[in-house]
């Protein structure tokens, strides 16, 4: 198979390659063990932008590379820099990395760690991911060791920067992949500051899938002297793709999509919708009616975008809704057909979305459902990409189907995920979500079992050393021996019973008629205590100086 030169635009010092591309990656000076780890993943053909940009790449050049989704990028800057960092042989070290590559999503940027991994399969290279979603201390313990490639997203990268976990001060290696959608989910500033903290001397890799004049500024300001290789125009789809656009409501594009999923031969689609909360009403209504899917956006955490991604590659579920941010890296083959529910509001996303089918040389399908305000959306597509979309119409029982989906019922809306504290571990209002009470706890019973033994720990003040009560325990008489328990009806033990007294009870020794008062048993005690209370404790002496203390050393209270 031979690619002509056209469309490829170099400046000077790039090796030219005149009429005819050299396919196989052993024509490229890769080193042996590159070559193994791609021979191990029966990778035997290199890709245009792969031809082009990996001689480029391993003189240590800059390089600005426009390629558009699914023709191999990751490959034509990872391998040669693979082989760059293996040459120099030097460790990284603690905090530090020497290779540093920005993706805009979560998902991309563990695809291309996990591509980094598989390629330096023979060599002692350290490769690390970091995003957002995960414990930030599985994060500090990812770099705190050093890396030789560290794959992450900007906004986790600076949250270490800041907590001085990493340092870019000794950085190799600059690469910005997916750059257009970088600066479309406003990463401009945060690019801005990475720029700053890393060492003038480096090489910058730029790669996107799209040129746009934000692009080109940026690229003109942080490349020294770049190459600039493309294999394809600006925002043009694979040939490969069967495109076609239907024209319908917006309230029954619903219906329509249950009718195409299951009329097509559909082995796994992928549907993109424009917001999140469109993505997961669409769930809702394929759900009731019988189609499985699940959604990943934003709002979803990371455990769950990975396993509804785990679930759409092996087949088990082959619906998944996507919006377009989410979307970006996703590196499914056999993905048939790619569903576009919402047009995109920017022509070019048109191009990333229909690239997630038609890979490795495969075919695809690409359906679009346009609803009336979205004819000036189509238009704008259409002349991004210089061809017109054949117009599909709508099938002949569509109406009848139509009633048939209205009547379905879609689950309710689901509350969305709380933010636990303690890196999701659940707080005790949440294990008790079902109403359970704490006397309602098993069966009505002790709940700790070895607290019933009067252990230190857990007594009360009214309990002795024994755990008894001391309610229960019989008085002491004179002579020491214990009197007869207390019967029911008697004052029971209380603290405040001698307060309550003093204010109440207690009277004087004399009646005012000239009569005494009865004698009472604690009257030898030092004053009068009422039935059930404790005894006055003595007076130690005050501090140094009161009157009637002993001018000693002042005693410890407590």
């Amino acid at each position: 198979m031979l690619f002509p030169a056209a469309d490829v635009r170099r400046t000077a010092r790039v090796p030219a390659f005149q009429g005819i591309f050299i396919l196989s990656f052993h024509s490229l000076g890769l080193s042996k063990p590159l070559l193994d780890a791609l021979a191990a993943k029966d990778y035997s053909q290199a890709t245009p932008i792969q031809l082009q940009a990996i001689p480029t790449v391993l003189t240590g050049r800059d390089l600005l590379g426009i390629a558009q989704t699914g023709t191999g990028k990751t490959a034509a800057f990872m391998l040669p820099s693979l082989d760059r960092l293996a040459a120099s042989r030097q460790f990284p070290k603690p905090g530090h990395v020497r290779m540093l590559v920005l993706a805009p999503t979560r998902e991309l940027a563990a695809q291309i760690a996990k591509s980094a991994e598989a390629y330096g399969k023979y060599m002692r290279l350290s490769v690390g991911v970091i995003f957002g979603g995960v414990p930030n201390m599985k994060s500090v313990r990812t770099v705190q060791r050093g890396l030789d490639v560290l794959v992450a997203t900007p906004g986790r990268l600076l949250d270490l920067i800041d907590q001085r976990a990493l340092t870019l001060r000794e950085l190799e290696i600059l690469v910005l992949d997916e750059a257009d959608q970088m600066l479309d989910l406003g990463f401009i500033h945060a690019l801005k500051r990475i720029v700053s903290l890393v060492p003038p001397k480096r090489q910058t890799l730029f790669f996107s899938a799209t040129m746009p004049k934000a692009i080109k500024e940026l690229a003109d300001r942080y490349l020294t002297n770049p190459a600039e290789v493309s294999v394809t125009p600006t925002a043009t789809t694979v040939e490969r793709i069967e495109q076609s656009v239907t024209m319908v409501n917006q309230a029954e594009k619903a219906a329509l999509l249950a009718l195409t999923l299951k009329s097509e031969g559909v082995e796994r689609a992928l549907i993109f919708s424009r917001t999140k909360h469109g993505a997961d009403k669409i769930v809702r209504m394929l759900e009731a009616a019988g189609i499985p899917a699940n959604a990943i956006h934003g709002n979803k955490s990371q455990g769950q975008r990975e396993r509804a991604l785990q679930l759409f590659r092996t087949g088990e579920v082959k619906v998944l809704i996507a919006t377009d941010i989410a979307a970006r890296g996703i590196d499914i083959p056999g993905v048939s057909h790619v569903i576009n529910f919402d047009l995109p509001d920017v022509p070019e996303q048109y191009v990333h979305r229909i690239g997630r089918t038609a890979r490795a040389g495969a075919g695809g399908i690409a359906i679009a459902f346009c609803a009336s305000e979205e004819r000036g959306n189509l238009r704008d597509i259409e002349r991004t990409t210089r061809q017109r979309l054949p117009v599909v119409p709508l099938p002949a029982d569509f109406m009848a189907q139509l009633e048939a989906f209205k009547r379905l019922k879609p689950a309710p809306k689901a509350q969305p995920e709380q933010h636990r504290r303690g890196f999701g571990q659940a707080v005790k209002a949440d294990r008790r979500h079902d109403g359970q009470q704490r006397r309602d706890r098993n069966d009505g019973g002790q709940r700790h079992a070895h607290r019933a033994d009067g252990h230190a720990a857990h007594r009360s003040g009214a309990q002795d050393r024994n755990g008894q009560r001391r309610d229960d325990r019989a008085p002491r008489t004179d002579r020491g021996q214990r009197q007869q328990p207390r019967r029911d009806g008697q004052p029971s033990y209380r603290p405040e019973a001698y307060r309550e007294a003093g204010s109440q009870d207690r009277r004087p020794m004399n009646r005012t008629d000239g009569a005494q008062r009865p004698a009472q048993p604690n009257d030898n005690r030092g004053g009068y205590r009422p039935a059930g209370g404790q005894p006055k404790r003595k007076f130690h002496g005050g501090g140094r100086g009161r009157p009637g203390g002993s001018g000693g050393p002042h005693r410890a209270r407590g």
